[in-house]
């Protein structure tokens, strides 16, 4: 439901006095609001794709391919094309904005939860989920080659279901 406000103003119109009221919709609490206020914090022109984009990757924590991006947004009513979806996906990573996670050459995800933690990857079902934190302790990392630094570790844990993992044993 979308909050009604109204503003009364006292104005002056020769000798009549008016009460002129405005209606003014509020719309911090809508999502297209925060949407743009979250792109504007990180620097993104908040075009109107790129809110749309960031409306659904913001709806809950979760991790979405470019293809599903499109295929919520075209079902919207919102038309995009894919390369606007993975320009804008590769923005919004670039930025900060959301994690790119692959998790092979031909499978990317990308995070709307940008702490570091850490993923299981369902080889099965093909779905990327979180490892709460704190059940991975990464420790006795190599030395880093000369001249950088470490970014992130991020780890994949590949699983599959228990009733499909017989089958692959040989």
């Amino acid at each position: 439901m979308t909050e009604i406000k109204c503003r009364l103003d006292f104005i002056q119109i020769g000798a009549l006095q008016c009460i002129l009221m405005e209606t003014l919709e509020s719309t911090k609490d809508t999502p297209k609001y925060s949407a743009i206020e979250l792109l504007l914090e990180y620097d993104i022109t908040p075009t109107q794709q790129r809110v749309e984009i960031a409306n659904i990757l913001f709806a809950r924590p979760q991790h979405v391919s470019a293809e599903q991006v499109l295929s919520q947004l075209n079902s919207e009513q919102q038309k995009a094309s894919k390369a606007t979806i993975y320009n804008t996906l590769g923005l919004f990573a670039r930025k900060g904005l959301i994690r790119e996670i692959i998790v092979d050459p031909t499978k990317v995800f990308y995070d709307s939860n940008t702490s570091d933690h850490h993923h299981y990857y369902n080889v099965d079902t093909g779905m990327l989920s979180d490892i709460e934190d704190g059940y991975m302790l990464v420790s006795n990392l190599p030395a880093l080659p000369e001249g950088t630094v470490a970014e992130r570790v991020d780890i994949i844990y590949r699983v599959r279901n228990a009733d499909n993992a017989a089958d692959n044993i040989q």
